[in-house]
């Protein structure tokens, strides 16, 4: 399943968010949702013990001014890259 999150980390409850996704499911960061992978943050450290791969969208990330701040854990993706994930993962659950 790819879970994604458009909105802030901390406009939704994250936490239960997180423990909701399995290790063979992926999350994308996709507009201010890619505010939780910032180094350091509150959201960041939830996905710092999730056994599931995390991407985030580049475009995002440089809109906000935001690419040198993220985590290193954190998989950079574009929208092709976000294609092949909704092919990967036909189900999704938007947050």
């Amino acid at each position: 399943m790819l879970f994604t999150l458009a909105n802030s980390p901390q406009a939704c409850d994250f936490p239960t968010l997180v423990s909701l996704i399995g290790s063979q499911d992926a999350l994308l960061l996709m507009q201010d949702g890619v505010l939780a992978a910032l180094k350091d943050s509150a959201a960041h450290q939830y996905l710092a013990t999730a056994e599931h791969s995390v991407y985030a969208l580049c475009e995002d990330l440089a809109a906000r001014g935001l690419v040198g701040q993220i985590s290193h854990n954190i998989t950079l993706i574009d929208y092709t890259g976000f294609v092949a994930l909704t092919e990967k993962h036909p189900q999704q659950i938007a947050w």
